[in-house]
């Protein structure tokens, strides 16, 4: 019976409600949502297509049968670098931005995990560690198996991180759909987030071939992100919602920015969901001796020798950035799912950190700290 409320949820979303229904179903979707039972057994994703509010109690909120196959992979892998002049006095040393308390009391690492267990199981949610950092996540792993770490010796950016992790998951389940997310950025509506993240995958489950950028509805031209130029629209689960990529533009010039954003260009929010196979073929293309030096080095790692093998091998890569190498050169293995009122940041600046928390301007000076936890202070005594 499970099986078939997914397929049935699947045929509403694509508007082929009255066809072949069988006897007790209405032609109507709210109908036909109350037969099959609304609460447990709807995603969040379908939901939310369907505008229809689901009473769930707290805790995770999972497809009933698309979840096999389903991964998710909390990078957490950066130095934090920019960001490092507020999280020392946060932490009083040089830990990365994801291991600290910057928007409540959880750090941004905690507070990701607690967003992803919503749309991908537990026990298929990876995170993705450096070594050097270890230090400072120890304690935040408290409680998840060795089997769920991916943990590199040395931070060589983005490209490393995601072509290491998906030579592992190859491994593990090459038909699975994966979603990729950075674990130091902030998301204020975590419920509306989830929905994204799920039509995302249903979606991903019938585009075979293409990698699914979660795309920020822009709210100024921001110069500092990766923009999304948008092109016509895909059919599928997210029909009217997922696009084809025009152009991918990392960084551009304030006049590009702008210009953009009249275009309908949307924020890359590094959100990625795609079929295991998708994402190689993508990266065969743009790094291929990068993503040959991972598939040889798990084809001769011999048991107990894969931390060795990986210290090799991270000696002779450069740093090479995912953004910048692969998705900017990849436009037609890509699609976008626009998404808005997610209150999406990627934390990068102090002025954002403080915009998070719903603070427009505050001087570095009038910040003070609770518990490790940043605190602006909002009125400055005279």
């Amino acid at each position: 019976m499970e099986r078939y409320q997914d397929f049935l949820a699947r045929r509403i979303i694509l508007g082929w409600m009255g066809t072949a229904l069988p006897s007790g179903f209405s032609d109507s979707k709210s109908g036909c949502i109350n037969k099959l039972g609304l609460n447990g057994n709807i995603s969040a994703g379908i939901a939310h297509i369907l505008g229809i509010t689901i009473q769930r109690s707290e805790g995770p909120v999972l497809c009933s049968g698309a979840s096999a196959h389903r991964w998710g992979i909390i990078l957490a892998g950066g130095d934090g670098k920019r960001l490092l002049p507020l999280t020392r006095k946060i932490s009083g040393d040089d830990r990365p931005k994801q291991f600290c308390a910057l928007t409540g009391s959880e750090t941004l690492l905690m507070q990701t995990q607690r967003r992803v267990e919503r749309v991908v199981p537990l026990s298929q949610t990876l995170l993705f560690l450096t070594r050097t950092h270890e230090s400072f996540y120890i304690e935040q792993l408290v409680g998840i198996p060795p089997a769920r770490l991916l943990i590199q010796p040395s931070n060589r950016g983005t490209a490393p991180a995601i072509v290491y992790s998906l030579a592992r998951l190859k491994e593990m389940d090459a038909d699975g759909i994966v979603a990729f997310f950075p674990s130091d950025h902030h998301f204020g509506n975590a419920e509306d987030f989830a929905a994204h993240i799920d039509l995302a995958f249903v979606q991903a489950e019938g585009d075979r071939g293409r990698v699914i950028l979660l795309g920020i509805e822009p709210d100024g031209p921001e110069e500092s992100y990766g923009w999304i130029e948008p092109g016509e629209a895909l059919e599928g689960a997210a029909a009217g919602s997922v696009f084809k990529v025009s152009r991918f533009w990392e960084k551009p010039s304030r006049s590009t920015a702008s210009r953009l954003m009249l275009r309908g260009g949307l924020w890359n929010s590094f959100v990625m969901i795609g079929r295991v196979s998708a994402f190689l073929n993508m990266v065969r293309r743009a790094l291929p001796s990068l993503l040959m030096a991972f598939e040889s080095m798990q084809r001769t790692n011999v048991p107990g020798g894969e931390a060795q093998a990986l210290r090799c091998l991270y000696s002779s890569i450069p740093a090479t950035n995912f953004s910048d190498d692969v998705l900017a050169t990849s436009a037609a293995a890509l699609s976008v799912l626009k998404a808005r009122a997610l209150a999406w940041s990627d934390l990068g600046e102090p002025q954002r950190v403080f915009s998070a928390l719903g603070v427009k301007e505050v001087a570095e000076d009038t910040i003070r700290f609770d518990g490790g936890c940043l605190r602006p202070q909002l009125e400055v005594p005279v």
